[in-house]
């Protein structure tokens, strides 16, 4: 059962060796609606925290050019918001974490002045001109302004369990850990970008959120995900449904595996289960990307002993960002990183009956967050 509620894995994780080379982060996406127009507007919003016990009196930059020679790893907490589509952006707040309070055990907090995350709040605003983000490169991000004040009610969940389980001290198997309290979310409250104001609606947010921990990140990097999906078949929305994929190329003691992913449907209260960590399953994905003049498009087909997923997935580059972060021990190795808010595509549910598979539903799916960036695994330098 993976629609199992676990708060504590939502607890801040950077402890033991990940103080000093990890991160931590807690993911938001949603949707919600021009005040005056009533049109559709996807955003994001991220608390990431880094290398925590290399904290100084300022944050430290891994990409600034004296902190490569000095061979310094960044060490801050980082607010990201932004937009897709039309005016896309993503915006980068950064606090020394002497100056962030961290509630680590369950439930999470995070506070830093008028920046404050929970399970069930997120407020903040940030303010960047365009002659700060010339000024700093290392900030990895563009100018703009957005503030928030949302409640999240985290209804269904994607307890990955051991693909994903809290570490031992000192005995992190996976490099990068994963966890989605809130795989199907209701989000409520307003957005202020730019100067426009959203209103944030619960039955119109198809809110996802979730964390990822770790000491770096995975390549090739897959993400897929929404709530806001419809049955061909009937025509009918679908009201208790989400689904989710993650992964790419996860490493076990540096150990890296063969291309695999992590792949949930919650059907109308039915799990569908493809996590390759359930050995008992007997799961086998095949699974690429495809870049296009205008798109970028997921193929992904997972099996397990009981069903079959079919998902292929769309989004315009022109709606997408290239999403940026550095790694604990101070490289940035994803330098296409393409990231979305606004992916369209179908999802083909079988079940096995015998020999034969038989379609379940067909499934229109929009309103998707979506994800996928990989770098020349040779360029790795230390792992």
């Amino acid at each position: 059962m993976f629609n199992n509620h676990d708060i504590t894995r939502d607890a801040f994780m950077l402890t033991g060796p990940l103080a000093g080379k990890g991160y931590d982060w807690w993911w938001h996406s949603f949707t919600a609606q021009d005040e005056k127009t009533g049109e559709d507007k996807p955003f994001f919003i991220e608390f990431f925290i880094c290398n925590p016990a290399l904290t100084e009196d300022k944050p430290v930059f891994g990409q600034l050019p004296e902190n490569k020679e000095k061979g310094k790893c960044p060490s801050y907490l980082m607010v990201k918001a932004g937009c897709w589509g039309e005016g896309k952006m993503q915006l980068h707040r950064f606090f020394s974490l002497k100056d962030v309070r961290i509630h680590a055990i369950a439930p999470y907090e995070v506070e830093a002045e008028d920046c404050y995350a929970t399970e069930n709040a997120l407020r903040g605003s940030i303010h960047i001109t365009k002659e700060e983000t010339d000024a700093h490169p290392e900030w990895m991000c563009d100018f703009g302004d957005m503030e928030w004040n949302l409640e999240i009610d985290k209804q269904i969940a994607f307890n990955v369990g051991y693909g994903a389980s809290k570490p031992l001290r000192g005995a992190e198997a996976f490099a990068m850990y994963w966890h989605a309290e809130g795989m199907k979310s209701a989000f409520t409250g307003t957005i202020t970008c730019n100067g426009r104001k959203y209103i944030v609606a619960p039955e119109k947010s198809y809110g996802y959120a979730d964390k990822n921990w770790g000491r770096d990140f995975t390549s090739p990097w897959v993400w897929l995900s929404s709530n806001c999906l419809v049955s061909k078949i009937s025509g009918k929305k679908l009201e208790n449904s989400v689904f989710d994929i993650g992964g790419g190329r996860p490493k076990i003691y540096f150990v890296p595996l063969d291309r695999r992913l992590l792949g949930v449907f919650y059907y109308e209260g039915k799990e569908y289960d493809f996590n390759f960590s359930h050995v008992w399953l007997n799961v086998k994905t095949e699974f690429s990307f495809e870049e296009k003049e205008d798109t970028v498009v997921w193929h992904v087909r997972q099996e397990n002993k009981n069903a079959v997923m079919e998902t292929e997935i769309s989004c315009e580059k022109k709606d997408m960002i290239l999403v940026n972060y550095e790694s604990p021990d101070g490289q940035k190795r994803h330098n296409k990183l393409w990231n979305g808010g606004n992916g369209y595509g179908t999802i083909k549910l079988y079940d096995k009956k015998g020999s034969e598979i038989v379609l379940v539903d067909e499934i229109e799916a929009t309103h998707i967050g979506c994800e996928y960036g990989e770098y020349d695994q040779t360029e790795i330098r230390g792992d």
